[in-house]
């Protein structure tokens, strides 16, 4: 069974029909200002934004400032660190007139839409607790109100590795994604100022609150921040890390676009502030899967690698959600049916090998599947031998996979903004939690480089062998394969996160 293909498929919205049929797409926040290209004699349209990837480490060339002048272009931000330029520009033949540069090494336009993107928001609504559910819940001594909704909890068995420890103030998780209430109260005690900024222009704006959600904008952000994080204080809910820091870092613009040049701007960010971990629950716009042999996407492609490259390079450990689609990423094709998303979309063949989801798909990120409450690879989660590296609950429809009680809902509870709790379901709900237990694997082992936070995190991992045959719906027809030992497959990678090992071992 195949999920329906969303603009942005990390958190999912469950079947209409399903009792509990709530729930996320996500999409979110604010929209890039177009710069004024200078005048050129090329032919004009759209002002668009663009990645110019030069030679590392050097700085941009006075030749390379130059041509990008002449050819039309604006530059907005240069990151010397890693040789990525961001430039806007009306010049319809920009990119092909750059890459001719010398000292240029790709260049490509991030979006086919329009500064800014001209499409309308599709963001589901997630399942809000009203009051009377929240008094309802009747929780145990020692646990925050909402904890016995949380079967989440123990399934990666945070709530035995809570007795040990809540995580350190001094490991910081980065949320890359659609902007953090963090005036949350369940989010407020936690929450890093310091490691927080908005991206979405692919320039950093550190003006108070720039990193929050507008009310018109998605929650999916605050939400994936208190499963990382939420406090253990007698309020609400509790995060699989409640004891560490949780900062955000908003990529996402008004209409719901993650651009490449907020990405690479987030990625840069979290990489010079200190962050530890950060959770990337969404993909990059406007491909659904990133193609090396069109240069367009060959640029994209090679941007946010040297981004989050940077990143690890300088002590943080990247994770992300595999997708919402159901796909095979390991198999030899996966028709694509909704790219490029911002403008006019078409179907097209791709090879999963040379055609990236990305970040997830790229080196030395952490890809993650998602499961349901009854442990098994959630109906819509993506898989793959060799792609998927760790699993952890996502949530799924609760006719497919019943808690056990007190838990009512198969969707994953947590923050939103305005003070709220809700429920949401997605790969996007299942990256958070291992985002959480790295962090918790980051406080026991404070010294350890990213390189060993990962190993850690894969060794600990509780092994989960296939489920096969997989019909998750019951309907007598196989909705997935699996392939692979029980040690690593590619419904589960090397297993279901553990954070009790995460501080014990």
């Amino acid at each position: 069974m195949t999920a329906s293909h969303s603009r942005h498929r990390r958190a999912l919205a469950i079947p209409v029909g399903m009792a509990v049929a709530t729930a996320v797409a996500f999409l979110p926040n604010v929209t890039a200002s177009a710069a004024e290209p200078l005048a050129t004699p090329a032919a004009q349209g759209p002002s668009l934004s663009y990645v110019v990837n030069v030679s590392q480490g050097q700085g941009t060339s006075a030749a390379v400032k130059k041509a990008i002048a002449k050819a039309g272009g604006t530059i907005v931000q240069a990151y010397d660190q890693i040789g990525v330029i961001v430039v806007h520009s009306a010049n319809t033949e920009f990119a092909q007139t750059i890459r001719k540069v010398r000292g240029v090494q790709s260049a490509g336009s991030t979006r086919t839409a329009p500064l800014p993107a001209q499409s309308t928001t599709d963001m589901g609504t997630p399942k809000v607790l009203t009051a009377e559910e929240v008094a309802a819940v009747e929780a145990e001594a020692g646990q925050d109100p909402l904890q016995p909704l949380q079967w989440d909890l123990p399934a990666i068995k945070a709530d035995k590795a809570h007795e040990k420890s809540l995580g350190s103030s001094k490991v910081t998780v980065a949320v890359i994604d659609t902007g953090v209430d963090d005036t949350h109260p369940d989010i407020a005690p936690n929450f890093d100022r310091e490691a927080s900024v908005n991206c979405v222009t692919g320039k950093p704006d550190t003006s108070d609150g720039a990193w929050r959600p507008s009310a018109a904008e998605s929650p999916h952000g605050t939400h994936v921040a208190g499963e990382i994080a939420a406090a253990k204080n007698g309020v609400g809910m509790t995060g699989v890390a409640p004891g560490v820091k949780v900062s955000g870092i908003k990529v996402s613009t008004t209409a719901g676009f993650f651009y490449t040049e907020a990405v690479v701007c987030g990625f840069v960010w979290a990489a010079e502030h200190g962050v530890d971990v950060t959770n990337n629950s969404y993909y990059t716009d406007p491909w659904y899967f990133n193609c090396k042999n069109d240069p367009d996407q060959k640029a994209l492609v090679e941007a946010i690698t040297r981004a989050s490259k940077y990143a690890e390079k300088k002590g943080t450990v990247n994770v992300a959600a595999a997708g919402n689609e159901n796909y095979d990423l390991a198999a030899d094709e996966i028709t694509d049916p909704g790219s490029p998303n911002d403008s006019t979309p078409g179907e097209r063949v791709i090879d999963p090998s040379e055609c990236y989801d990305i970040p997830t798909q790229l080196p030395g990120i952490v890809t993650v599947a998602s499961t349901g409450a009854k442990g098994l690879k959630s109906s819509f989660s993506n898989h793959g031998r060799g792609v998927i590296d760790i699993a952890a609950p996502g949530g799924d429809a609760t006719a497919y996979q019943t808690p056990a009680p007190p838990a009512t809902s198969g969707l994953i509870l947590g923050t939103l903004p305005g003070g709220r709790w809700g429920y949401m379901a997605g790969t996007s709900m299942a990256s958070p939690h291992v985002a959480g237990v790295a962090a918790l694997i980051k406080s026991t082992h404070p010294y350890a480089p990213p390189a060993l936070v990962k190993a850690l995190l894969y060794t600990q991992a509780d092994a989960t062998a296939c489920t096969n045959p997989y019909d998750i719906n019951g309907d007598g027809k196989v909705d997935a394969v699996c392939e692979g030992p029980k040690n690593y497959n590619g419904f589960y990678g090397w297993g279901v996160a553990d954070a009790l090992d995460a501080v014990t071992r």
